[in-house]
């Protein structure tokens, strides 16, 4: 009769790991602040009207340095005058002008606008293109309005574009640096910092979470921390 082996022994259990803290590495914070973030924020989405990526582009421009409510006043009646590139060309420029006022910086507004459209029918045969190479060639077009409207109006290139990312704007920014995600100001190396941090398939749909969570807890100048779902985690959190 064979001998009884005895038992291996089993392998002492690993010492149940810390709690994470708002000290810990960004790389173990990080995972867990992007999840209870998207949960937080599960319908996050762009809050620009807009029914093509003409629209989009347009809706993007003037929501420089001004809120997408004001945005989409202006555009619910400016959307009907112009449907197409040449329209926004055969306006006279002042009357243009005129229209935009209310977005602020409507001059400079109107030029980018007449440029893109300029660009669109010149170069893209009154298509808005759907690469980040060919939108950031537009006049007042930079990478964070070139994924606005690429993410939106052209969603699967966004997922397979190398050269897309995640918009930057101001709630982004003022966000991702309370979070520690980021040391930077300057946007380009932000989207660089934040794509590094937030996986692949994220990049699009946590630009409007971050956004989100700017504008309703996160906010500028005294964010509710108290209410914040990532405030044991956020080294600037005040609670």
């Amino acid at each position: 009769m064979d001998a009884i082996k005895p038992p291996k022994p089993r392998p002492a259990p690993k010492p149940p790991k810390p709690g994470l803290t708002r000290d810990s590495l960004l790389a173990e914070r990080a995972p867990v602040v992007i999840r209870r973030l998207r949960k937080a924020y599960p319908d996050a989405h762009v809050a620009l009207n807009f029914s093509n990526p003409l629209e989009m582009l347009i809706a993007t421009i003037l929501s420089a340095q001004c809120t997408d409510q004001k945005v989409n006043e202006v555009t619910a009646t400016l959307f009907k005058k112009y449907r197409t590139p040449e329209d926004y060309l055969r306006v006279p420029e002042a009357d243009l002008a005129q229209a935009l006022k209310p977005t602020g910086f409507f001059n400079q507004k109107t030029k980018s606008v007449r440029g893109a459209c300029r660009v669109i029918v010149e170069r893209y045969g009154g298509q808005v293109p759907q690469t980040m190479s060919e939108l950031i060639t537009f006049p007042g077009v930079a990478r964070k309005t070139a994924n606005i409207v690429q993410g939106n109006s052209y969603p699967e290139r966004h997922r397979t574009d190398k050269s897309a990312g995640i918009a930057v704007d101001t709630h982004v920014r003022r966000v991702s640096q309370r979070l520690g995600f980021t040391q930077e100001n300057d946007p380009d190396r932000i989207e660089q910092d934040l794509m590094r941090i937030i996986p692949r398939k994220d990049w699009f749909p946590f630009t409007y979470v971050l956004i989100d969570h700017g504008r309703q807890v996160c906010k500028a100048p005294t964010p509710r921390c108290e209410v914040c779902p990532v405030s044991d985690l956020c080294p600037s959190s005040r609670v």
